[in-house]
């Protein structure tokens, strides 16, 4: 994304200056991620995928309960939340930024969400078991010792796999890797089935699950890393079958909608039980 200029536009913050300000030492610029140029390609792609996927349903009807949709969120110690109605959506590139501290305590995790339930959490730590971010090579760890094992529990014929198409998640070697697993039940970029850019609000992890779990988790002020852990995997342990299950049920309604509007986004994101 290329932005020329500095101009604070956004949901979270309610003033606007072309001079901002900020101190040194405790805090750096950040472009967020959630200012999202729209381009006519992603409608035809996001539209070629809702019309694949309801083809699918007409033939298996239960076909949207078998895609395993996964996706990473980081959970930040002092509370900072991305919420997905700060998302801005634009035609033209949007200018938008958000401080962030300079040395933040966070967790990045991992899980994967279907109608039979929720796979992880899944927390990034390296071999020495301080937390990290995701890249390739952990991302390959995670689906090796993690992820595989885990699908020993279900029926891996019945199963689809989905994931976006960050970096950490295309690399050759990984994709060649959720092959091995899935075949052509892969949906990903440079996968069997393409994933269509800048389509968080078809992904139940972000309509839902992060942003319910970040309701919770911070309600008791954690202080610690390991107790805002705790927290996390006792609130997606908490998640009802019959909450999946309308979450899963959602999806079939926005593919619905993206269909309708030609591959349009989506304007608000809502998620109602």
């Amino acid at each position: 994304m290329s932005i020329k200029t500095y101009t604070i536009r956004s949901a979270m913050s309610p003033f606007s200056t072309s001079a901002p300000v900020c101190d040194a030492l405790c805090c750096q610029v950040i472009y967020s991620p959630f200012g999202l140029a729209i381009h006519q390609n992603d409608h035809q792609a996001r539209l070629r995928f809702v019309e694949w996927a309801q083809n699918e349903i007409a033939v298996v009807p239960d076909f949207h309960k078998r895609i395993l949709f996964s996706d990473e969120a980081h959970f930040w110690l002092n509370g900072y939340v991305n919420k997905q109605n700060c998302r801005i959506w634009s035609e033209d590139n949007p200018q938008v930024y958000v401080k962030t501290p300079l040395h933040p305590e966070k967790l990045t995790v991992w899980c994967a969400l279907w109608a039979g339930g929720i796979i992880g959490p899944y927390l990034l730590k390296n071999d020495e078991g301080h937390n990290v971010t995701v890249n390739g090579d952990r991302y390959r760890v995670m689906i090796t010792n993690f992820f595989i094992p885990e699908l020993n529990n279900h029926d891996i014929q019945e199963l689809w796999f989905q994931q976006d198409g960050e970096t950490c998640h295309t690399a050759r070697a990984t994709i060649d890797l959720l092959k091995d697993t899935f075949g052509d039940r892969l949906i990903s970029r440079f996968g069997p089935v393409n994933w269509p850019r800048r389509s968080c609000y078809l992904t139940p992890l972000d309509y839902f699950l992060w942003g319910y779990v970040k309701s919770l988790v911070y309600a008791d002020k954690p202080q610690t890393l390991d107790h805002l852990e705790d927290n996390i995997c006792r609130v997606i342990a908490d998640i009802w079958p019959q909450m999946l299950e309308k979450v899963i049920e959602n999806w079939t309604s926005r593919l619905d909608y993206i269909r309708a509007s030609r591959g349009s986004h989506m304007p608000e994101i809502i998620f109602k039980m």
